[in-house]
């Protein structure tokens, strides 16, 4: 018998009726009769409940005090349950999903060619390849690319896909080496499919949400006038779970690639609570907003670049975008860079730790239009004389950097502090790895970082 997660109590009542996990039972209650498939439970909960799928696709937990009698009707194979959606088990968040996106604007339609295009899916795990896992209860990622195209056999109504593990973690242990992986990757594959005069409409990389918006930042600077779409996308809640935004943020993507979507960095995921509306961002110009939420993600300054809504993708411009027209790959990082988030009482030894670790840039998320405490004054003037790259963004959400306001940003132009507009600042911090690693020179640096590579200043 195979009655994974079940001790005590519960598991005495599955063993008296011959029960095991998988099995199609009918359990009799005091009050009613439930229908469905016994689901394993995780390894540490309590032995007072058995958990049935029912056929809505939901799960349930039954209170043993409650149960007559349970009979089996069936044998099911396993994976029929074991990527079963299990909101009421695992909970949902709660949080309220109304809708956070900007004002309604002017949209420009794409025009549709749903004529089984081309796509490139690769995958690097996250919440999007990932399943409950019935030992512990947390998710964990599991699922290849070729896993999710299974799961999802929508996806090939709207073009055809080949996939690829790249790596396979959450995105908080992903590093700037797994980026240059990702983009070494893209262009291998893109490239080796062109010379076979057999092209990629796109490329969709499944990514864990939480660092999301660092790896977009790097692809948009390292493979700048990329020929075709890239396009990040992920899920708040896994696959197995009813409430999960993997499906439609996947469909999106793919959707915004068969209309011809523009050349350029996106990342795809819901735009509100519903199901339909897909908002598509500007690799530089997005983070993610809220923890848990689905529409977690939005685009700073200004509403997304497109939307997707079923087969319908429609977008404006942020200002202009300021992907190249020719594709030329940078893709190469430093790491010795540092973002400072600047707070009162903020240690002066902890800077002058970095000056002295042979850094190449700093960048500041300074307060309000750009500032930071005179207690880091002589530290930044001996960063300055080191020849460190200093950048300054702000700690504000929206607004841009303006260090001529106030006395204490003059002063800190005049040490070598250079404000970068309204850069997010992981977005800056990951132009400076990228710069530093593709030019030698501050004054090279300097220069391209103010340097409008990928739409990651608004002009508007």
């Amino acid at each position: 018998m195979d009655v994974r997660g079940y001790r005590g109590r519960a598991l005495q009542i599955l063993s008296d009726a011959s029960v095991s996990v998988g099995d199609m039972v009918s359990v009799s209650c005091s009050k009613m009769t439930h229908e469905g498939i016994i689901m394993p439970r995780y390894e540490h909960t309590d032995d007072l409940h058995i958990v049935l799928k029912l056929k809505s696709g939901y799960n349930v937990g039954i209170d043993i005090q409650e149960i007559d009698s349970i009979t089996v009707s069936g044998k099911t194979a396993e994976e029929s349950f074991v990527q079963a959606p299990d909101p009421q088990v695992v909970g949902d968040t709660g949080f309220d999903d109304s809708v956070t996106t900007g004002s309604s604007e002017t949209r420009r339609g794409l025009e549709s060619d749903y004529r089984k295009k081309k796509i490139l899916l690769l995958s690097t795990g996250g919440t999007i390849a990932s399943r409950i896992d019935y030992r512990t209860g947390a998710v964990t990622p599991i699922l290849s690319a070729d896993d999710l195209l299974r799961a999802m056999p929508e996806l090939s109504e709207i073009a055809d896909f080949d996939s690829e593990v790249v790596t396979s973690v959450y995105s908080e242990n992903m590093t700037p080496n797994d980026w240059l992986l990702l983009a070494r990757r893209i262009l291998e594959r893109v490239t080796a499919d062109a010379h076979d005069n057999n092209n990629y409409a796109g490329v969709i990389v499944a990514h864990g949400t939480d660092t999301m918006h660092y790896t977009s930042a790097f692809l948009s600077f390292a493979l700048a006038g990329f020929p075709v779409p890239i396009v990040l996308t992920g899920a708040q809640r896994s696959p197995d779970r009813a409430s999960s935004d993997a499906a439609a943020n996947l469909a999106g993507a793919a959707r915004f690639i068969a209309a011809d979507g523009a050349r350029g960095v996106y990342v795809a995921m819901h735009m509100d609570g519903g199901d339909d509306k897909i908002a598509c961002h500007i690799g530089t110009r997005v983070r993610k907003n809220h923890t848990s939420k689905r529409d977690a993600f939005e685009t700073i300054g200004s509403a997304p670049a497109f939307t997707i809504t079923g087969s319908d993708v429609t977008g404006r411009r942020i200002g202009r975008f300021y992907d190249s027209d020719e594709f030329s790959p940078a893709i190469a990082l430093d790491e010795r860079v540092a973002l400072i988030k600047y707070h009162p009482g903020f240690s002066p030894d902890l800077l002058g730790h970095i000056i002295d670790s042979d850094y190449k840039a700093i960048i500041f998320e300074g307060t309000g239009l750009g500032h930071v405490g005179s207690t880091l004054y002589e530290q930044i003037k001996r960063a300055s004389k080191k020849k460190i790259f200093l950048g300054m963004t702000s700690q504000c959400v929206d607004g841009r950097t303006a260090m001529t306001v106030y006395e204490s940003g003059r002063d800190l132009l005049n040490m070598g502090v250079v404000p970068l507009n309204d850069m997010i600042p992981e977005v800056a911090l990951v132009k400076a790895m990228w710069a530093a690693g593709n030019y030698d020179s501050a004054d090279e640096i300097k220069e391209i970082m103010l340097k409008n590579v990928a739409s990651e200043m608004s002009t508007d």
